[in-house]
């Protein structure tokens, strides 16, 4: 490297300087030097004091040109030479340089340094996403080993010892939330990539009228409080997330779109299902749906009310409570009912009978492809 940065340097006093820098950033991310060593090597390289402030992890380092560290809390000024730390970041570190254009070397000074100082800090204050995809299959992976999971836990910014939860949605991309806290407490505070405390939130409400909760997370997707269908995981050790996982995946199969065509709740706790969950071994996705199913179909085709007047009447505790959450009149609501019988061939007002429904229109989210 010596050698063709000699060479260069006699084309182009640039092109030899910035290899020379490359070199000198190389050196010390191999001898993984900390922070405060990389913003040493960008003021001293360029000759101006340089700067890196992470609001996030709470960094702020800054060194003068002689390699002294002498902190600042003045703002930096909008003309400084900067780089961000991420892509499409906001600038995170900068050379005290005014008055003049930014040079190559100052370019090159910025890039390596700031590419350096994000892995350390990634490595160092376990702030990688915490829904980075190869991280996250790492930890759900049962087959992975221990130290793997566990290292990627760690870099997920979560804590070995405590619990969390997986949930599942229908685009198959699995998340993972902390599951510290109480449970079923008020919604607890937390930042789009950081969490303070989860709580379980209200999600919309189905066509019934009954809200169904989801722990909130610190990040995406978005559709965990509104139109997306999840399945959650019971809250494990972080170890045990492959199980957790699995009864997520199990649980997003009872999720209903919420709509007039498809009534139900959105959000489904899986440990909340208990011997019901069984039904999911015994209904395949895309299968030839059961009698009963075929039989609410058929009447759902013949009725377009039908589908949400069944689930108010299997989701709530008596006919006049179904007839509120349906919005319609108690006598209007017992006309309907009469006229579902007549197309199901079954009772759906007495207790055999609407356990019967329940299970039907259960068994029809399970059968979906």
């Amino acid at each position: 490297m010596k050698e063709l940065a000699g060479r260069l340097t006699a084309l182009d006093p640039d092109a030899g300087a910035a290899v020379r820098v490359i070199a000198y950033f190389d050196r010390l991310a191999e001898a993984r030097a900390g922070v405060e060593a990389l913003v040493r090597g960008a003021a001293v390289l360029a000759g101006v004091p340089a700067r890196l402030v992470d609001a996030d992890r709470r960094v702020r380092v800054r060194v003068e040109a002689d390699g002294t560290r002498r902190d600042s809390d003045l703002p930096p000024e909008p003309e400084w030479p900067s780089a961000a730390l991420t892509p499409d970041g906001a600038p995170a570190l900068w050379l005290e340089r005014s008055g003049a254009a930014p040079s190559v070397v100052d370019a090159v000074i910025l890039e390596r340094a700031a590419g350096a100082a994000r892995l350390v800090l990634d490595r160092t204050r376990g702030r990688a996403p915490l829904d980075d995809p190869a991280l996250v299959e790492t930890l759900l992976d049962a087959t992975a080993p221990e130290p793997a999971r566990l290292h990627a836990a760690r870099r997920l910014g979560l804590d070995p010892s405590a619990t969390a939860r997986a949930l599942a949605t229908p685009g198959g991309r699995p998340r993972i939330v902390p599951a510290t806290g109480e449970e079923h407490g008020a919604a607890g505070s937390a930042g789009r990539n950081g969490v303070d405390r989860p709580a379980r939130l209200p999600a919309p409400a189905t066509p019934g009228g009954r809200a169904h909760t989801v722990p909130e997370g610190p990040a995406e997707p978005p559709g965990v409080r509104t139109a997306v269908r999840t399945g959650v995981g019971p809250a494990v050790p972080v170890l045990g997330l492959p199980s957790s996982w699995n009864a997520a995946r199990t649980a997003l199969r009872f999720t209903a779109e919420g709509t007039a065509q498809d009534p139900g709740p959105r959000v489904v706790h899986a440990d909340e299902l208990g011997g019901i969950a069984l039904l999911a071994d015994l209904v395949a996705p895309g299968a030839e749906p059961p009698p009963d199913v075929q039989a609410v179909e058929a009447a759902a085709a013949d009725a377009p009310w039908l589908l949400t007047t069944l689930y108010a009447v299997t989701a709530t505790a008596s006919l006049r409570a179904a007839a509120a959450e349906a919005n319609v009149h108690h006598s209007t609501l017992q006309d309907r009912l009469v006229h579902a019988e007549h197309l199901l061939g079954w009772p759906v007002r007495t207790p055999q009978g609407r356990l019967r429904l329940h299970l039907a229109l259960t068994m029809r989210r399970l059968a979906r492809p």
